[in-house]
């Protein structure tokens, strides 16, 4: 996926109320500006927020756009990490579409946003004639602690944890059911569950893979141009 323009570099100031950062800008007409942009990620950040770090912004053209600015990197001991927690839908979507998911591949129609469970909606499914719909939810995954260790989540998700049991109870139904997390970052050889952050999450994907469901884990290549889906990483719980 590329960016649709080129991003803006800026110094991070400071996150608060979770959606909001205080930047300066670093180049452009606006350079040495400081100014409020949008940040799409309602998670912990934890290790991605620091004051002073080097982030990278896009710009909207819409008039309407209250904060003009939105924040996508963040530099983080010289690798890129993406903090847009919208960004993995579409990065799997294109994957997908292109049949660069291995264990994914075969499936004729993909549906996005599609109404299961219990007031959930899956981000896609996946059906062809003659095969069992495949029910495919995707995790952002960006916390990194340990060295080249990648972990989800980074704080505690209700949400996530009714994800896995809504997925466990697809794949008894006779479906395929599959949780995808995507990592955007390239800085990682592994991925595992942050289970002192969350234990609940940590119990529910265990009771989900007991049911069947199945668990893949893809890294990401990350530039100031675009990030694109990478390598597959292993599991490790």
């Amino acid at each position: 996926m590329k960016f649709s323009s080129s991003l803006v570099p800026a110094r991070l100031i400071k996150r608060y109320k979770r959606f909001l950062a205080d930047v300066e800008l670093l180049a452009g007409p606006d350079q040495g500006q400081t100014l409020t942009v949008h940040c799409p990620n309602p998670g912990a950040m934890l290790g991605l927020a620091e004051p002073d770090s080097k982030i990278w912004l896009t710009r909207s053209n819409n008039p309407a756009r209250k904060l003009p600015y939105g924040w996508e990197l963040i530099d983080v001991e010289g690798g890129l990490v993406g903090i847009n927690t919208a960004l993995p839908n579409t990065l799997a979507e294109e994957a997908l579409r292109a049949g660069l998911i291995p264990e994914l591949a075969g499936y004729t129609n993909l549906r996005r946003e599609v109404p299961y469970g219990k007031n959930s909606r899956i981000d896609f499914l996946l059906e062809t004639p003659g095969m069992p719909p495949c029910y495919v939810e995707v995790k952002n995954v960006h916390l990194k602690r340990k060295s080249e260790l990648a972990e989800f989540p980074d704080s505690v998700t209700a949400r996530g944890a009714k994800h896995l049991s809504e997925l466990a109870s697809i794949k008894q139904s006779g479906a395929r059911a599959v949780m995808l997390y995507i990592v955007q970052r390239s800085d990682c050889r592994s991925f595992s569950l942050a289970s002192d952050i969350d234990k609940g999450y940590a119990t529910a994907f265990s009771r989900a893979i007991a049911c069947g469901v199945e668990a893949l884990c893809y890294a990401c290549n990350i530039t100031i141009d675009g990030v694109e889906l990478a390598k597959p990483l292993p599991i490790v719980l």
